[in-house]
């Protein structure tokens, strides 16, 4: 039986208006499925992507309407049980796409990239500090930037409680960004942060990996990111990004994952909190993104804007940026 028709079966205690409005689902999308489906006989994972479809509209592009439908005990859980078969069913998924993640190929690291570190240089080998695993956040951070991207703060602020729970399972943290180490000390020390961070200014690291353009590519206006060629521009000539490296016993390091723009999303652990609420990201301006709500977490309800690029301006800034959004 097909997700759906298995979905329709257990939910004979519920209406299906009802379901419709727990689950946030599309009521015209969700008939159109069900037509479909009898009709052309669709596998029941078309009409499971084609219901995740219409989820994603409602639960992240949109948000809830502001009366919700008030339903019985035994009500609630008969919905609530038919969305835990969905969610078992995606915790079976993840874990099969983990192991597709795990069984990725490896690519042999030829470069010997030597950072500036706040102690003085440091190889890519040094940054494991004597495990087997290697995490590195890009940081988009370029020379000479003053305003931080808030989706990388959030993403680094996470490590504060789990940092020393990855070192004891043979995984280091460290961030890399292009700007001069002197410039990433004094935004480590202004927010407080006690990570290893080190400077690819001297190196050809973050073109490498993708999360910086050259002249050459910013002059022509087309970059590589994301896995695909891309339209770039000044603003945008430091992206963030994550990657994961490993070493084997003879010391080669090898190149084993890379996720950018929302492949990131999977280590930013506050989505998990959100998403089970019945607001959930509630990302609904102007960006439709975490630049809506994320700020520096020191500059909380103190006024200032991001921007669509994700950098964050002080309310007394005075930047060209904030001006001309009429701050």
């Amino acid at each position: 039986m097909c997700p759906l028709c298995a979905t329709t079966a257990a939910l004979t205690a519920v209406t299906w208006t009802t379901a419709l409005a727990t689950w946030g689902i599309g009521l015209t999308g969700l008939i159109t499925a069900r037509r479909q489906h009898s009709r052309a006989g669709f596998s029941g994972a078309w009409v499971t992507d084609r219901i995740q479809t219409e989820e994603r509209k409602m639960s992240i592009d949109q948000p809830r309407g502001e009366t919700p439908l008030v339903v019985s005990k035994a009500e609630w859980r008969a919905a609530r049980i038919a969305l835990l078969a969905r969610e078992k069913e995606l915790t079976a998924r993840k874990d099969r796409l983990a192991a597709e993640r795990r069984s990725l190929p490896w690519v042999r690291v030829e470069k010997n990239y030597v950072f500036e570190g706040p102690a003085g240089p440091a190889t890519l080998s040094q940054l494991f500090e004597g495990r087997s695993q290697l995490f590195i956040k890009h940081f988009m951070l370029g020379p000479g930037q003053a305003q931080h991207c808030v989706g990388c703060s959030l993403e680094v602020d996470h490590l504060a409680g789990i940092r020393v729970h990855l070192e004891h399972h043979d995984l280091t943290y460290a961030v890399v960004a292009r700007a001069p180490i002197g410039e990433i000390e004094r935004l480590k020390r202004k927010m407080g942060w006690h990570f290893t961070w080190v400077s690819s200014y001297g190196n050809d690291f973050n073109f490498d990996f993708n999360v910086s353009f050259t002249d050459a590519q910013l002059a022509a206006g087309r970059g590589y990111y994301n896995f695909r060629e891309v339209e770039v521009n000044a603003a945008m000539a430091d992206l963030s990004g994550d990657s994961v490296f490993i070493k084997d016993g003879a010391g080669q390091i090898y190149h084993t994952y890379s996720a950018y723009g929302r492949g990131g999303e999977q280590f930013l652990g506050i989505y998990a909190y959100l998403e089970a609420t019945p607001k959930g990201r509630a990302e609904n301006g102007p960006h439709q993104s975490l630049t809506d709500w994320v700020r520096p977490h020191n500059m909380y309800d103190r006024g200032g804007m991001v921007e669509g690029t994700g950098r964050y301006h002080a309310a007394d800034c005075g930047c060209a940026v904030h001006r001309g959004a009429g701050a």
